[in-house]
Parts: C-alpha cells; sequence; structure tokens
C-alpha cells in the first residue's frame, strides 16, 4: 500500500474538529501506516482516547507526566522512529506553542523532540486564521521547514463562515505523500491526464455511462504534481475533489472530451488517457424527456477514438493508454497497443472484485511498444500512480539512449 509499514505519529488537539481525526486515522491505517496517536487533554472532550486506541491498535499518549504510565518517557522513542507527524486538527493555540518552542505536554514535546517531516493541518473558528499573531506564527513555523497546510473555507462551528476549517482528509493525506518523497523528477513537464467517465444523453434526464470513479486518473495527475509536473486534468463528472495545483478541465460526453484534449495536448511532454470514455452515444437524443413504461429501442454511434487520434498527430508527447478488461487482458492490451500506437498501455481486470472500477486499489499490467511487460501487484491505486510515472520516465530514458528507438511523436 502507499504508506506500507510507516511510522506516523497523529497529534490531536482540542478543536471540535478533532472527530475528523478518527477518519484520517482510518485512513492512514488503510494505507498500511502504522500509527502512534498522541492527544492533549483537551481534545479528550471531543473524542475519547478509547476511539484512538481502537483503530491504531496501540496506545494513545496523552500525559507525559504520570510516572506510572509506561509511556512517561516514550516521546524519546517515539520521536526517533517517527517517518512523519501531522498535527489534525492544528489549534491557534498549539500553533502558538510550536512557534515558540514550548513543551508542556506529550504532544508539544514530541513537536520538539522529532526531526521527522511535520505536518500541521489547522483548524480555527472566528477569523482567528487572519489575526497577526497567528500569521506569524504560521509564517515562523513554514520558515523551520514545517507544512502548514491552508485551511478550507466554509461553515464553522460557531455559525460563522469563513476560513478555518479541517482540510479534508485527501488533502492531508497528499500533503503527507508529498512530505514523505520529496522527488522532483517531474519538474519540467507538462502532464495531461484524463480521468472519469463520460455521460451520453438518451434525453435531457438519462444518459449512458460507465462504473468508472476517476480515482485512477486523479492519482496519476496527484503524484504528477507532488513530482513537479505542471499538471492538466480533463474529467469527465465524478464525485472526488481536483488535486490543488492542477488546471482543471470539466467536461460531460465524450466529444467534449475530446476537444478538450485536442486543445491542451500540444506542448505536453506525457499524456495519461486514464479516462473511462463510453465507445457509443445516442445517435438522436431526445430533446424532452421520454415517459416510460414504454419499450425503447436506441440507435448508438461509435464515439470519436480520442487516444488514437492524439497519438496520429505525432506531437511529441510520450503517450500512455488504459484498458479494462475482463478475460485474455494481456493478449487483449497488446493488440490495443498495437492498434493505437501509443507508447505504454496500462491494463487491467475490472471483473476482479477490490480493484478496477470505484475501487481504491488496483492490480495492473505495464505493457510498451518495445516489448516490455511489468505486472504491478495489488496496491492503493496512490502507489500505482507513482509506479506509472516512474515506469513512464525509465521507458523514455531507454528509449532516448536508442536513436533508432526514440519516441518519435
Amino acid at each position: 500500500m502507499a504508506l506500507d509499514g510507516k511510522e506516523l505519529i497523529l497529534g490531536v488537539t482540542g478543536s471540535i474538529a478533532a472527530y475528523k481525526a478518527v477518519y484520517l486515522l482510518r485512513e492512514l491505517v488503510r494505507l498500511g501506516a502504522r500509527v502512534t496517536v498522541c492527544m492533549t487533554e483537551h481534545a479528550r472532550e471531543f473524542v475519547g482516547p478509547l476511539t484512538f486506541r481502537t483503530l491504531s491498535g496501540r496506545p494513545v499518549l496523552i500525559n507525559l507526566f504520570d510516572p506510572q504510565s509506561p509511556e512517561a518517557v516514550e516521546h524519546v522513542a517515539l520521536a526517533e522512529r517517527a517517518q512523519a507527524m501531522i498535527v489534525a486538527p492544528a489549534t491557534a493555540n498549539v500553533l502558538a506553542k510550536a512557534a515558540y518552542g514550548l513543551a508542556d505536554d506529550f504532544l508539544t514535546t514530541v513537536l520538539l523532540a522529532v526531526r521527522c517531516p511535520v505536518l500541521m493541518a489547522p483548524a480555527m473558528d472566528g477569523g482567528m486564521w487572519e489575526h497577526p499573531a497567528v500569521a506569524a506564527n504560521v509564517a515562523t513555523l513554514r520558515q523551520r521547514g514545517v507544512t502548514v497546510l491552508e485551511p478550507d473555507t466554509g461553515e464553522l462551528a460557531s455559525g460563522l463562515s469563513g476560513r478555518g476549517r479541517l482540510p479534508e482528509v485527501d488533502a492531508i493525506v497528499e500533503a503527507l505523500f508529498t512530505a514523505l518523497n520529496p522527488v522532483r523528477d517531474l519538474r519540467g513537464e507538462r502532464v495531461l491526464v484524463t480521468a472519469g467517465p463520460t455521460r451520453e444523453p438518451i434525453d435531457p434526464v438519462r444518459y449512458i455511462a460507465n462504473r468508472s470513479s476517476g480515482k485512477m486518473g486523479y492519482g496519476l495527475a496527484s503524484a504528477a504534481l507532488r513530482r513537479g509536473a505542471q499538471v492538466t486534468l480533463i474529467s469527465g463528472p465524478t464525485m472526488l475533489t481536483p488535486p490543488p495545483g492542477a488546471v482543471f478541465v470539466p467536461v460531460q460526453t465524450a466529444e467534449e472530451m475530446r476537444e478538450a484534449v485536442l486543445q491542451h495536448v500540444a506542448g505536453a511532454s506525457i499524456v495519461v488517457k486514464a479516462a473511462a470514455v463510453v465507445d457509443w452515444h445516442v445517435k438522436h437524443p431526445a430533446a424532452t424527456k421520454l415517459k416510460g413504461k414504454q419499450e425503447l429501442t436506441l440507435e448508438l454511434t461509435p464515439n470519436p477514438d480520442i487516444l488514437a487520434e492524439i497519438a496520429g498527430r505525432r506531437t511529441g508527447a510520450f503517450i500512455v493508454g488504459f484498458a479494462a478488461e475482463t478475460h485474455e487482458i494481456a493478449a487483449n492490451a497488446r493488440a490495443k497497443l498495437a492498434s493505437k500506437g501509443i507508447e505504454l498501455l496500462v491494463a487491467n481486470d475490472v471483473s476482479q472484485a477490490g480493484i478496477g472500477f470505484d475501487a481504491d486499489e488496483n492490480e495492473v499490467l505495464l505493457i510498451d511498444r518495445w516489448g516490455g511487460e511489468r505486472a504491478l501487484p495489488r496496491m492503493a491505486k496512490a502507489a500505482v500512480a507513482d509506479a506509472i510515472l516512474t515506469h513512464i520516465l525509465a521507458l523514455r530514458s531507454a528509449a532516448a539512449a536508442r536513436p533508432a528507438d526514440r519516441v518519435s511523436r
């Protein structure tokens, strides 16, 4: 998994947003991390330690000064083995303590002791984030190398609306990936990613679509951003939040996706077509809602082959396609690779439970135009995304070293 075996510390402070730390912990554990939770005394007013202990499978550390506690000096060993520390939620009070180096409880003592990447996800109310004192403390922490996320904007616990909401779990995890993997090997690259399904209208309220969630494409866009690329994400309708920093282009139909791809492909050095474009559209969609309880015959016509079209334009980009298969995975993938004229095809078996459409994990086969094949085992889609990008760079480098085999697009 993406965080397999990583030793993490999760600090939880006294904010109404402390309950969201439960969801964050669950996601970190799901991704394979080993997480130790440190709580402030005030955090216990919002969420009990038992919840965190149950989800983490580890003792929750709270009282630094209880000599009867076997964890009384645990902060030293914990700080030494931790590979990252996250404070979520991070109140204005804890931000101030961290900025001034105060250590009057377990959490703030550990903050001083760790030498690993530290990430703080603020949550506060009533315009506190804009207060000059908070701004100064955040600036101090960032100058020291601490990653302090920007809080979200929305309705706050007081009923007011403004900046101060705890960032979403996905955003915190994404920032953690960046902190743990500071590789910037895609700096200077322009990456175009397509993701999600398309929707082809039958009438104004009905459409043809497929089960694609967009998670793989969004994971690739996020991974490319972390590694320094400029990213354009063209996406059909999904329930996902576009990664911050990407140029986001929402589309609905296959034709809209084609137009967006052709508009943005110029200058792209890597194109990853992870979208599950519907193969057909209704030739004559109804202008008004069709009435039910009657037989319906639809005349379907093929949608444009976007992948083959951009490959045929020879833009100079390294082009990657995806194939969702249910049988004869390798054979079908090889045939598609040859027919499209692309550099790499990523194939997966969507008939298997737990991978592919709408799943958080994937297991794929990478087949390239030079005859190479590599199977990636089942793992989180974030990890699959990184592995695919690493494979792209390796293939492109190897091709460049062999003039006769250079990518000529």
